[in-house]
Parts: C-alpha cells; structure tokens; sequence
C-alpha cells in the first residue's frame, strides 16, 4: 500500500520538508504521483529511507549515501551488517563518554582521584570528519598540501586566513537574495576561488572547485555551517559557483 509524503514522515518521523529535499536530490524519489501531483512513496521507498538514515546515524553525507545505495553491488543485508557494526563502535566510544563524565563528578566530589589522561577517555580528535570525505572525493594529495601549507603557518596568519574567509561568506550572505549570475556575486566567487589556490601548493581545478560547491547543499553539515552567516548562504554560494564553474569552462 503506498503512502502519502505526510504518512511516511509521520511514520518515520522526520519532516516532510526532508523528504522533499531527499526527492530534490534524487536520493528518494516517490514510486509514484497520484493525478492530484501527490508524491506517493511504496514499500521499496520505506525500505530505501531506513538505509539512508542509518547512514545518516553514522555521519555519512548524503551525495556518499546516494553513490552507495545506487551502485549496482549495494547488497541490503550486507549493509546491515556493516551498519550494525560501525554502531556498535560508536556506542563503544559513546559508553566511553559517559564513564568518563560519570568519573568526573566523582573526581569533582573527592571521591576519587583521575589522571589527566583518564579525564579524556572517549574522546576521538584524531580523524576530521571531512578529511576522509575529501581524500575520497579529490584524492589525498591535494588534502596533504593543504594541510602542510596550514600548519606551517604561524597562529596570527592562522586567524588572519579564517577571518578572510569569514568575510568572504558573510559577502555570499549580504548578496544572497540577488542572482548567482550577477556581477557581484561573481565577484565574491572570484575571491573564494583565489582563497583557495593562494592556501595550498596544488592549483584548485574548476572541477574540484564545483564539487565543492555542490557539497554546500549536499551534505548538511556544510550547509548548517555555512548558512551560520545567513539562511539560505549556502544555496546561493553553490549556485554562484556552479555559475563560475559554468562560465569558464
């Protein structure tokens, strides 16, 4: 029996906006449109949507859930297997967590005493959450050079480069609400483009520079961030650049 877009999200329990988006996206399109223009979702869509946020669960962006789920060799009950694992480390990591805070309201009571080590236990800074994502997408050398030209920079260039970024996105912020294609913004593209090259000893292709764009809207945590400077910053900067992109080709 299919379901109404409105019934799935009650099921499941997201919104229905997120399943508009997942459509947008083609990463969950409906089985179906009813003649009234209904999105109508079938019981391979329920089961599709459960895969999708078990993905989600373990931090994968949703462009990576969509090239996994369509590849031809996507086996469910292997998946499953795997997803079963990975959550079970983090539950692992997470278990971790909690012993330690519990430890440390003891520690803060005089109970006991905790080392400085011990007062970390759980905690995991060893891996970026996008380096591995950009290893995948680009290819590791591009990530070593940009992260060698970073760390040899002294603490002041450090934040002078963040505060010229910042300005760089409060710029898409302000001309959010014109064109992507208009003068202006174009301009403000330019200036990310050169941002970029100007940090790293590997030019930036306009390539790599648009899949960077499209990872603004794609993945949620670039958008959760980006649009900190203004709702809707990081629709418009991916549309400035897919526009850059476009242009110079």
């Amino acid at each position: 029996m299919e379901m109404t877009v409105k019934e799935l999200a009650k099921i499941v329990g997201i919104s229905v906006r997120t399943l508009h988006h997942y459509d947008d996206i083609n990463l969950l399109n409906p089985s179906n449109i009813s003649e009234s223009g209904y999105r109508l979702y079938s019981e391979d869509n329920l089961d599709r949507l459960q895969q999708i946020l078990f993905f989600k669960e373990l931090d994968f962006p949703l462009k990576k859930i969509k090239e996994i789920l369509d590849d031809p060799s996507f086996d469910k009950q292997e998946a499953l297997h795997m997803h079963k694992k990975l959550l079970m480390n983090k539950r692992k990591r997470i278990d971790q967590m909690i012993q330690t805070i519990d430890q440390t309201t003891r520690h803060m009571k005089g109970e006991i005493n905790m080392t400085k080590e011990e007062k970390f236990i759980g905690f995991d800074f060893n891996k970026n959450e996008y380096e591995a994502e950009a290893r995948e997408k680009w290819g590791g050398k591009t990530v070593e050079h940009a992260n060698k030209r970073i760390h040899n920079l002294s603490e002041s260039e450090k934040k002078s480069k963040e505060e010229e970024m910042n300005e760089i996105f409060r710029a898409f912020a302000e001309y959010r609400e014109k064109s992507p294609e208009s003068e202006a913004a174009q301009s403000i593209v330019q200036r990310w483009y050169d941002y970029l090259n100007a940090n790293i000893d590997y030019e930036y292709t306009l390539e790599v520079f648009d899949g960077i764009g499209e990872m603004y809207v794609a993945d949620e945590r670039f958008t959760k961030n980006i649009d900190k400077f203004g709702k809707g910053t990081a629709q418009f900067a991916s549309e400035a650049i897919k526009a850059y992109v476009s242009k110079h080709s």
